[in-house]
């Protein structure tokens, strides 16, 4: 029988709650909700109604609002069988991981460049809290697919081995399988530059581009998503595993995509702030794309679909506009 890995998820918006959910059904498992009264209704209700309404939530599944009692549930006082899961934005993974203790086990599910430094979750581990076991928690995945337990495969990436087989022991299962990695590099790349590209996609399927031209803007875009990641030191194949293209091709094409209904809705001549009013939700790849593209100008590296996804998100382009300048590029090699 396999040891009990104690989890705490730290943060109680919609993929938090779902991960949650998951790994109750195998360990003992504790939401913290920062709101007092949203833990309290989740609590009672069994369900997230703002963010995950109508999916029932395991009885098995504790849910509270005390920092010091979360911490406490997965055993932090250094690493003791327990797990932590941070599950807030990119713009809260700093202060998170700051109020961590020393020793601790954590990964995150949050994706994208910091907005202002530039820098990807394990950067920002390393430069405030050094003293953590660190990682990230990733891959193709809709927080209401999860919630129904329909399958679904994540990637747990660490350079610490013993993280990794933790995650995998905590979380893996019928319905959730993890794969491990020891390159936390290229899967957080891969989880920030795709949701850019899925708004260049969701613009193309709303101009009623066809089929040929999404296949095009999904392998270009993960060729853009490739270089960014080796220059910052990532390996080759990540890209072609689930963090790159199976990330990639799922907030891409699918329905649920929060980043490709921003797209599609662009194509329609809607402004910026009035689909982020309606969304309702981060759409990370909206705050993520001008700090890719700073981090790729930096290092050299040529994203133009991401430039032309930051022209239309600030405006400077139309959508018509951003296709053009895309299709009368200089005709090159493929690689």
């Amino acid at each position: 029988m396999e040891p009990t890995v104690r989890v705490t998820v730290l943060g109680a918006g919609a993929w938090g709650t779902a991960l949650a959910a998951q790994a109750a059904t195998r360990q003992p498992t504790l939401l913290w909700a920062r709101d007092a009264e949203q833990a309290r209704a989740i609590a009672r209700d069994r369900v997230n109604q703002r963010y995950l309404p109508g999916l029932a939530l395991p009885e098995s599944l504790q849910v509270g609002s005390d920092f010091g009692a979360a911490l406490a549930h997965a055993g932090q006082d250094g690493w003791d069988r327990g797990l932590l899961i941070v599950a807030t934005p990119m713009a809260g993974l700093r202060d998170m991981l700051t109020r961590l203790p020393a020793g601790a086990a954590v990964m995150w599910l949050c994706k994208g460049f910091e907005a202002g430094s530039g820098l990807l979750g394990h950067e920002i581990a390393t430069q405030v809290a050094p003293w953590l076991h660190a990682g990230v928690l990733s891959g193709p995945s809709f927080a209401q697919e999860v919630a129904r337990n329909q399958p679904t495969a994540l990637v747990a990436a660490s350079r610490d081995e013993a993280l990794c087989r933790a995650t995998v022991q905590a979380l893996h299962g019928p319905s959730l399988r993890i794969y491990a990695s020891g390159d936390p590099v290229g899967v957080e790349v891969g989880g920030a530059v795709k949701n850019v590209l899925a708004i260049a996609t969701g613009v193309a399927d709303g101009m009623e581009l066809g089929l040929n031209a999404r296949a095009a803007l999904i392998t270009r875009g993960l060729a853009e998503m490739t270089r960014l990641g080796l220059a910052l030191g990532a390996q080759a194949e990540t890209f072609m595993g689930l963090s790159g293209l199976g990330d990639l091709v799922l907030t891409a094409t699918g329905d649920l995509s929060r980043n490709r209904r921003v797209g599609l809705r662009l194509a329609a001549g809607v402004s910026l702030g009035q689909i982020l009013q309606d969304l309702g939700h981060v759409a990370e790849g909206v705050y993520s794309a001008p700090t890719v593209l700073a981090r790729a100008r930096s290092l050299g590296v040529d994203m133009p679909i991401t430039e032309a996804v930051v022209a239309l998100l600030e405006g400077r382009l139309t959508a018509r506009q951003a296709l053009q300048q895309l299709m009368t590029r200089e005709a090159r090699s493929e690689y």
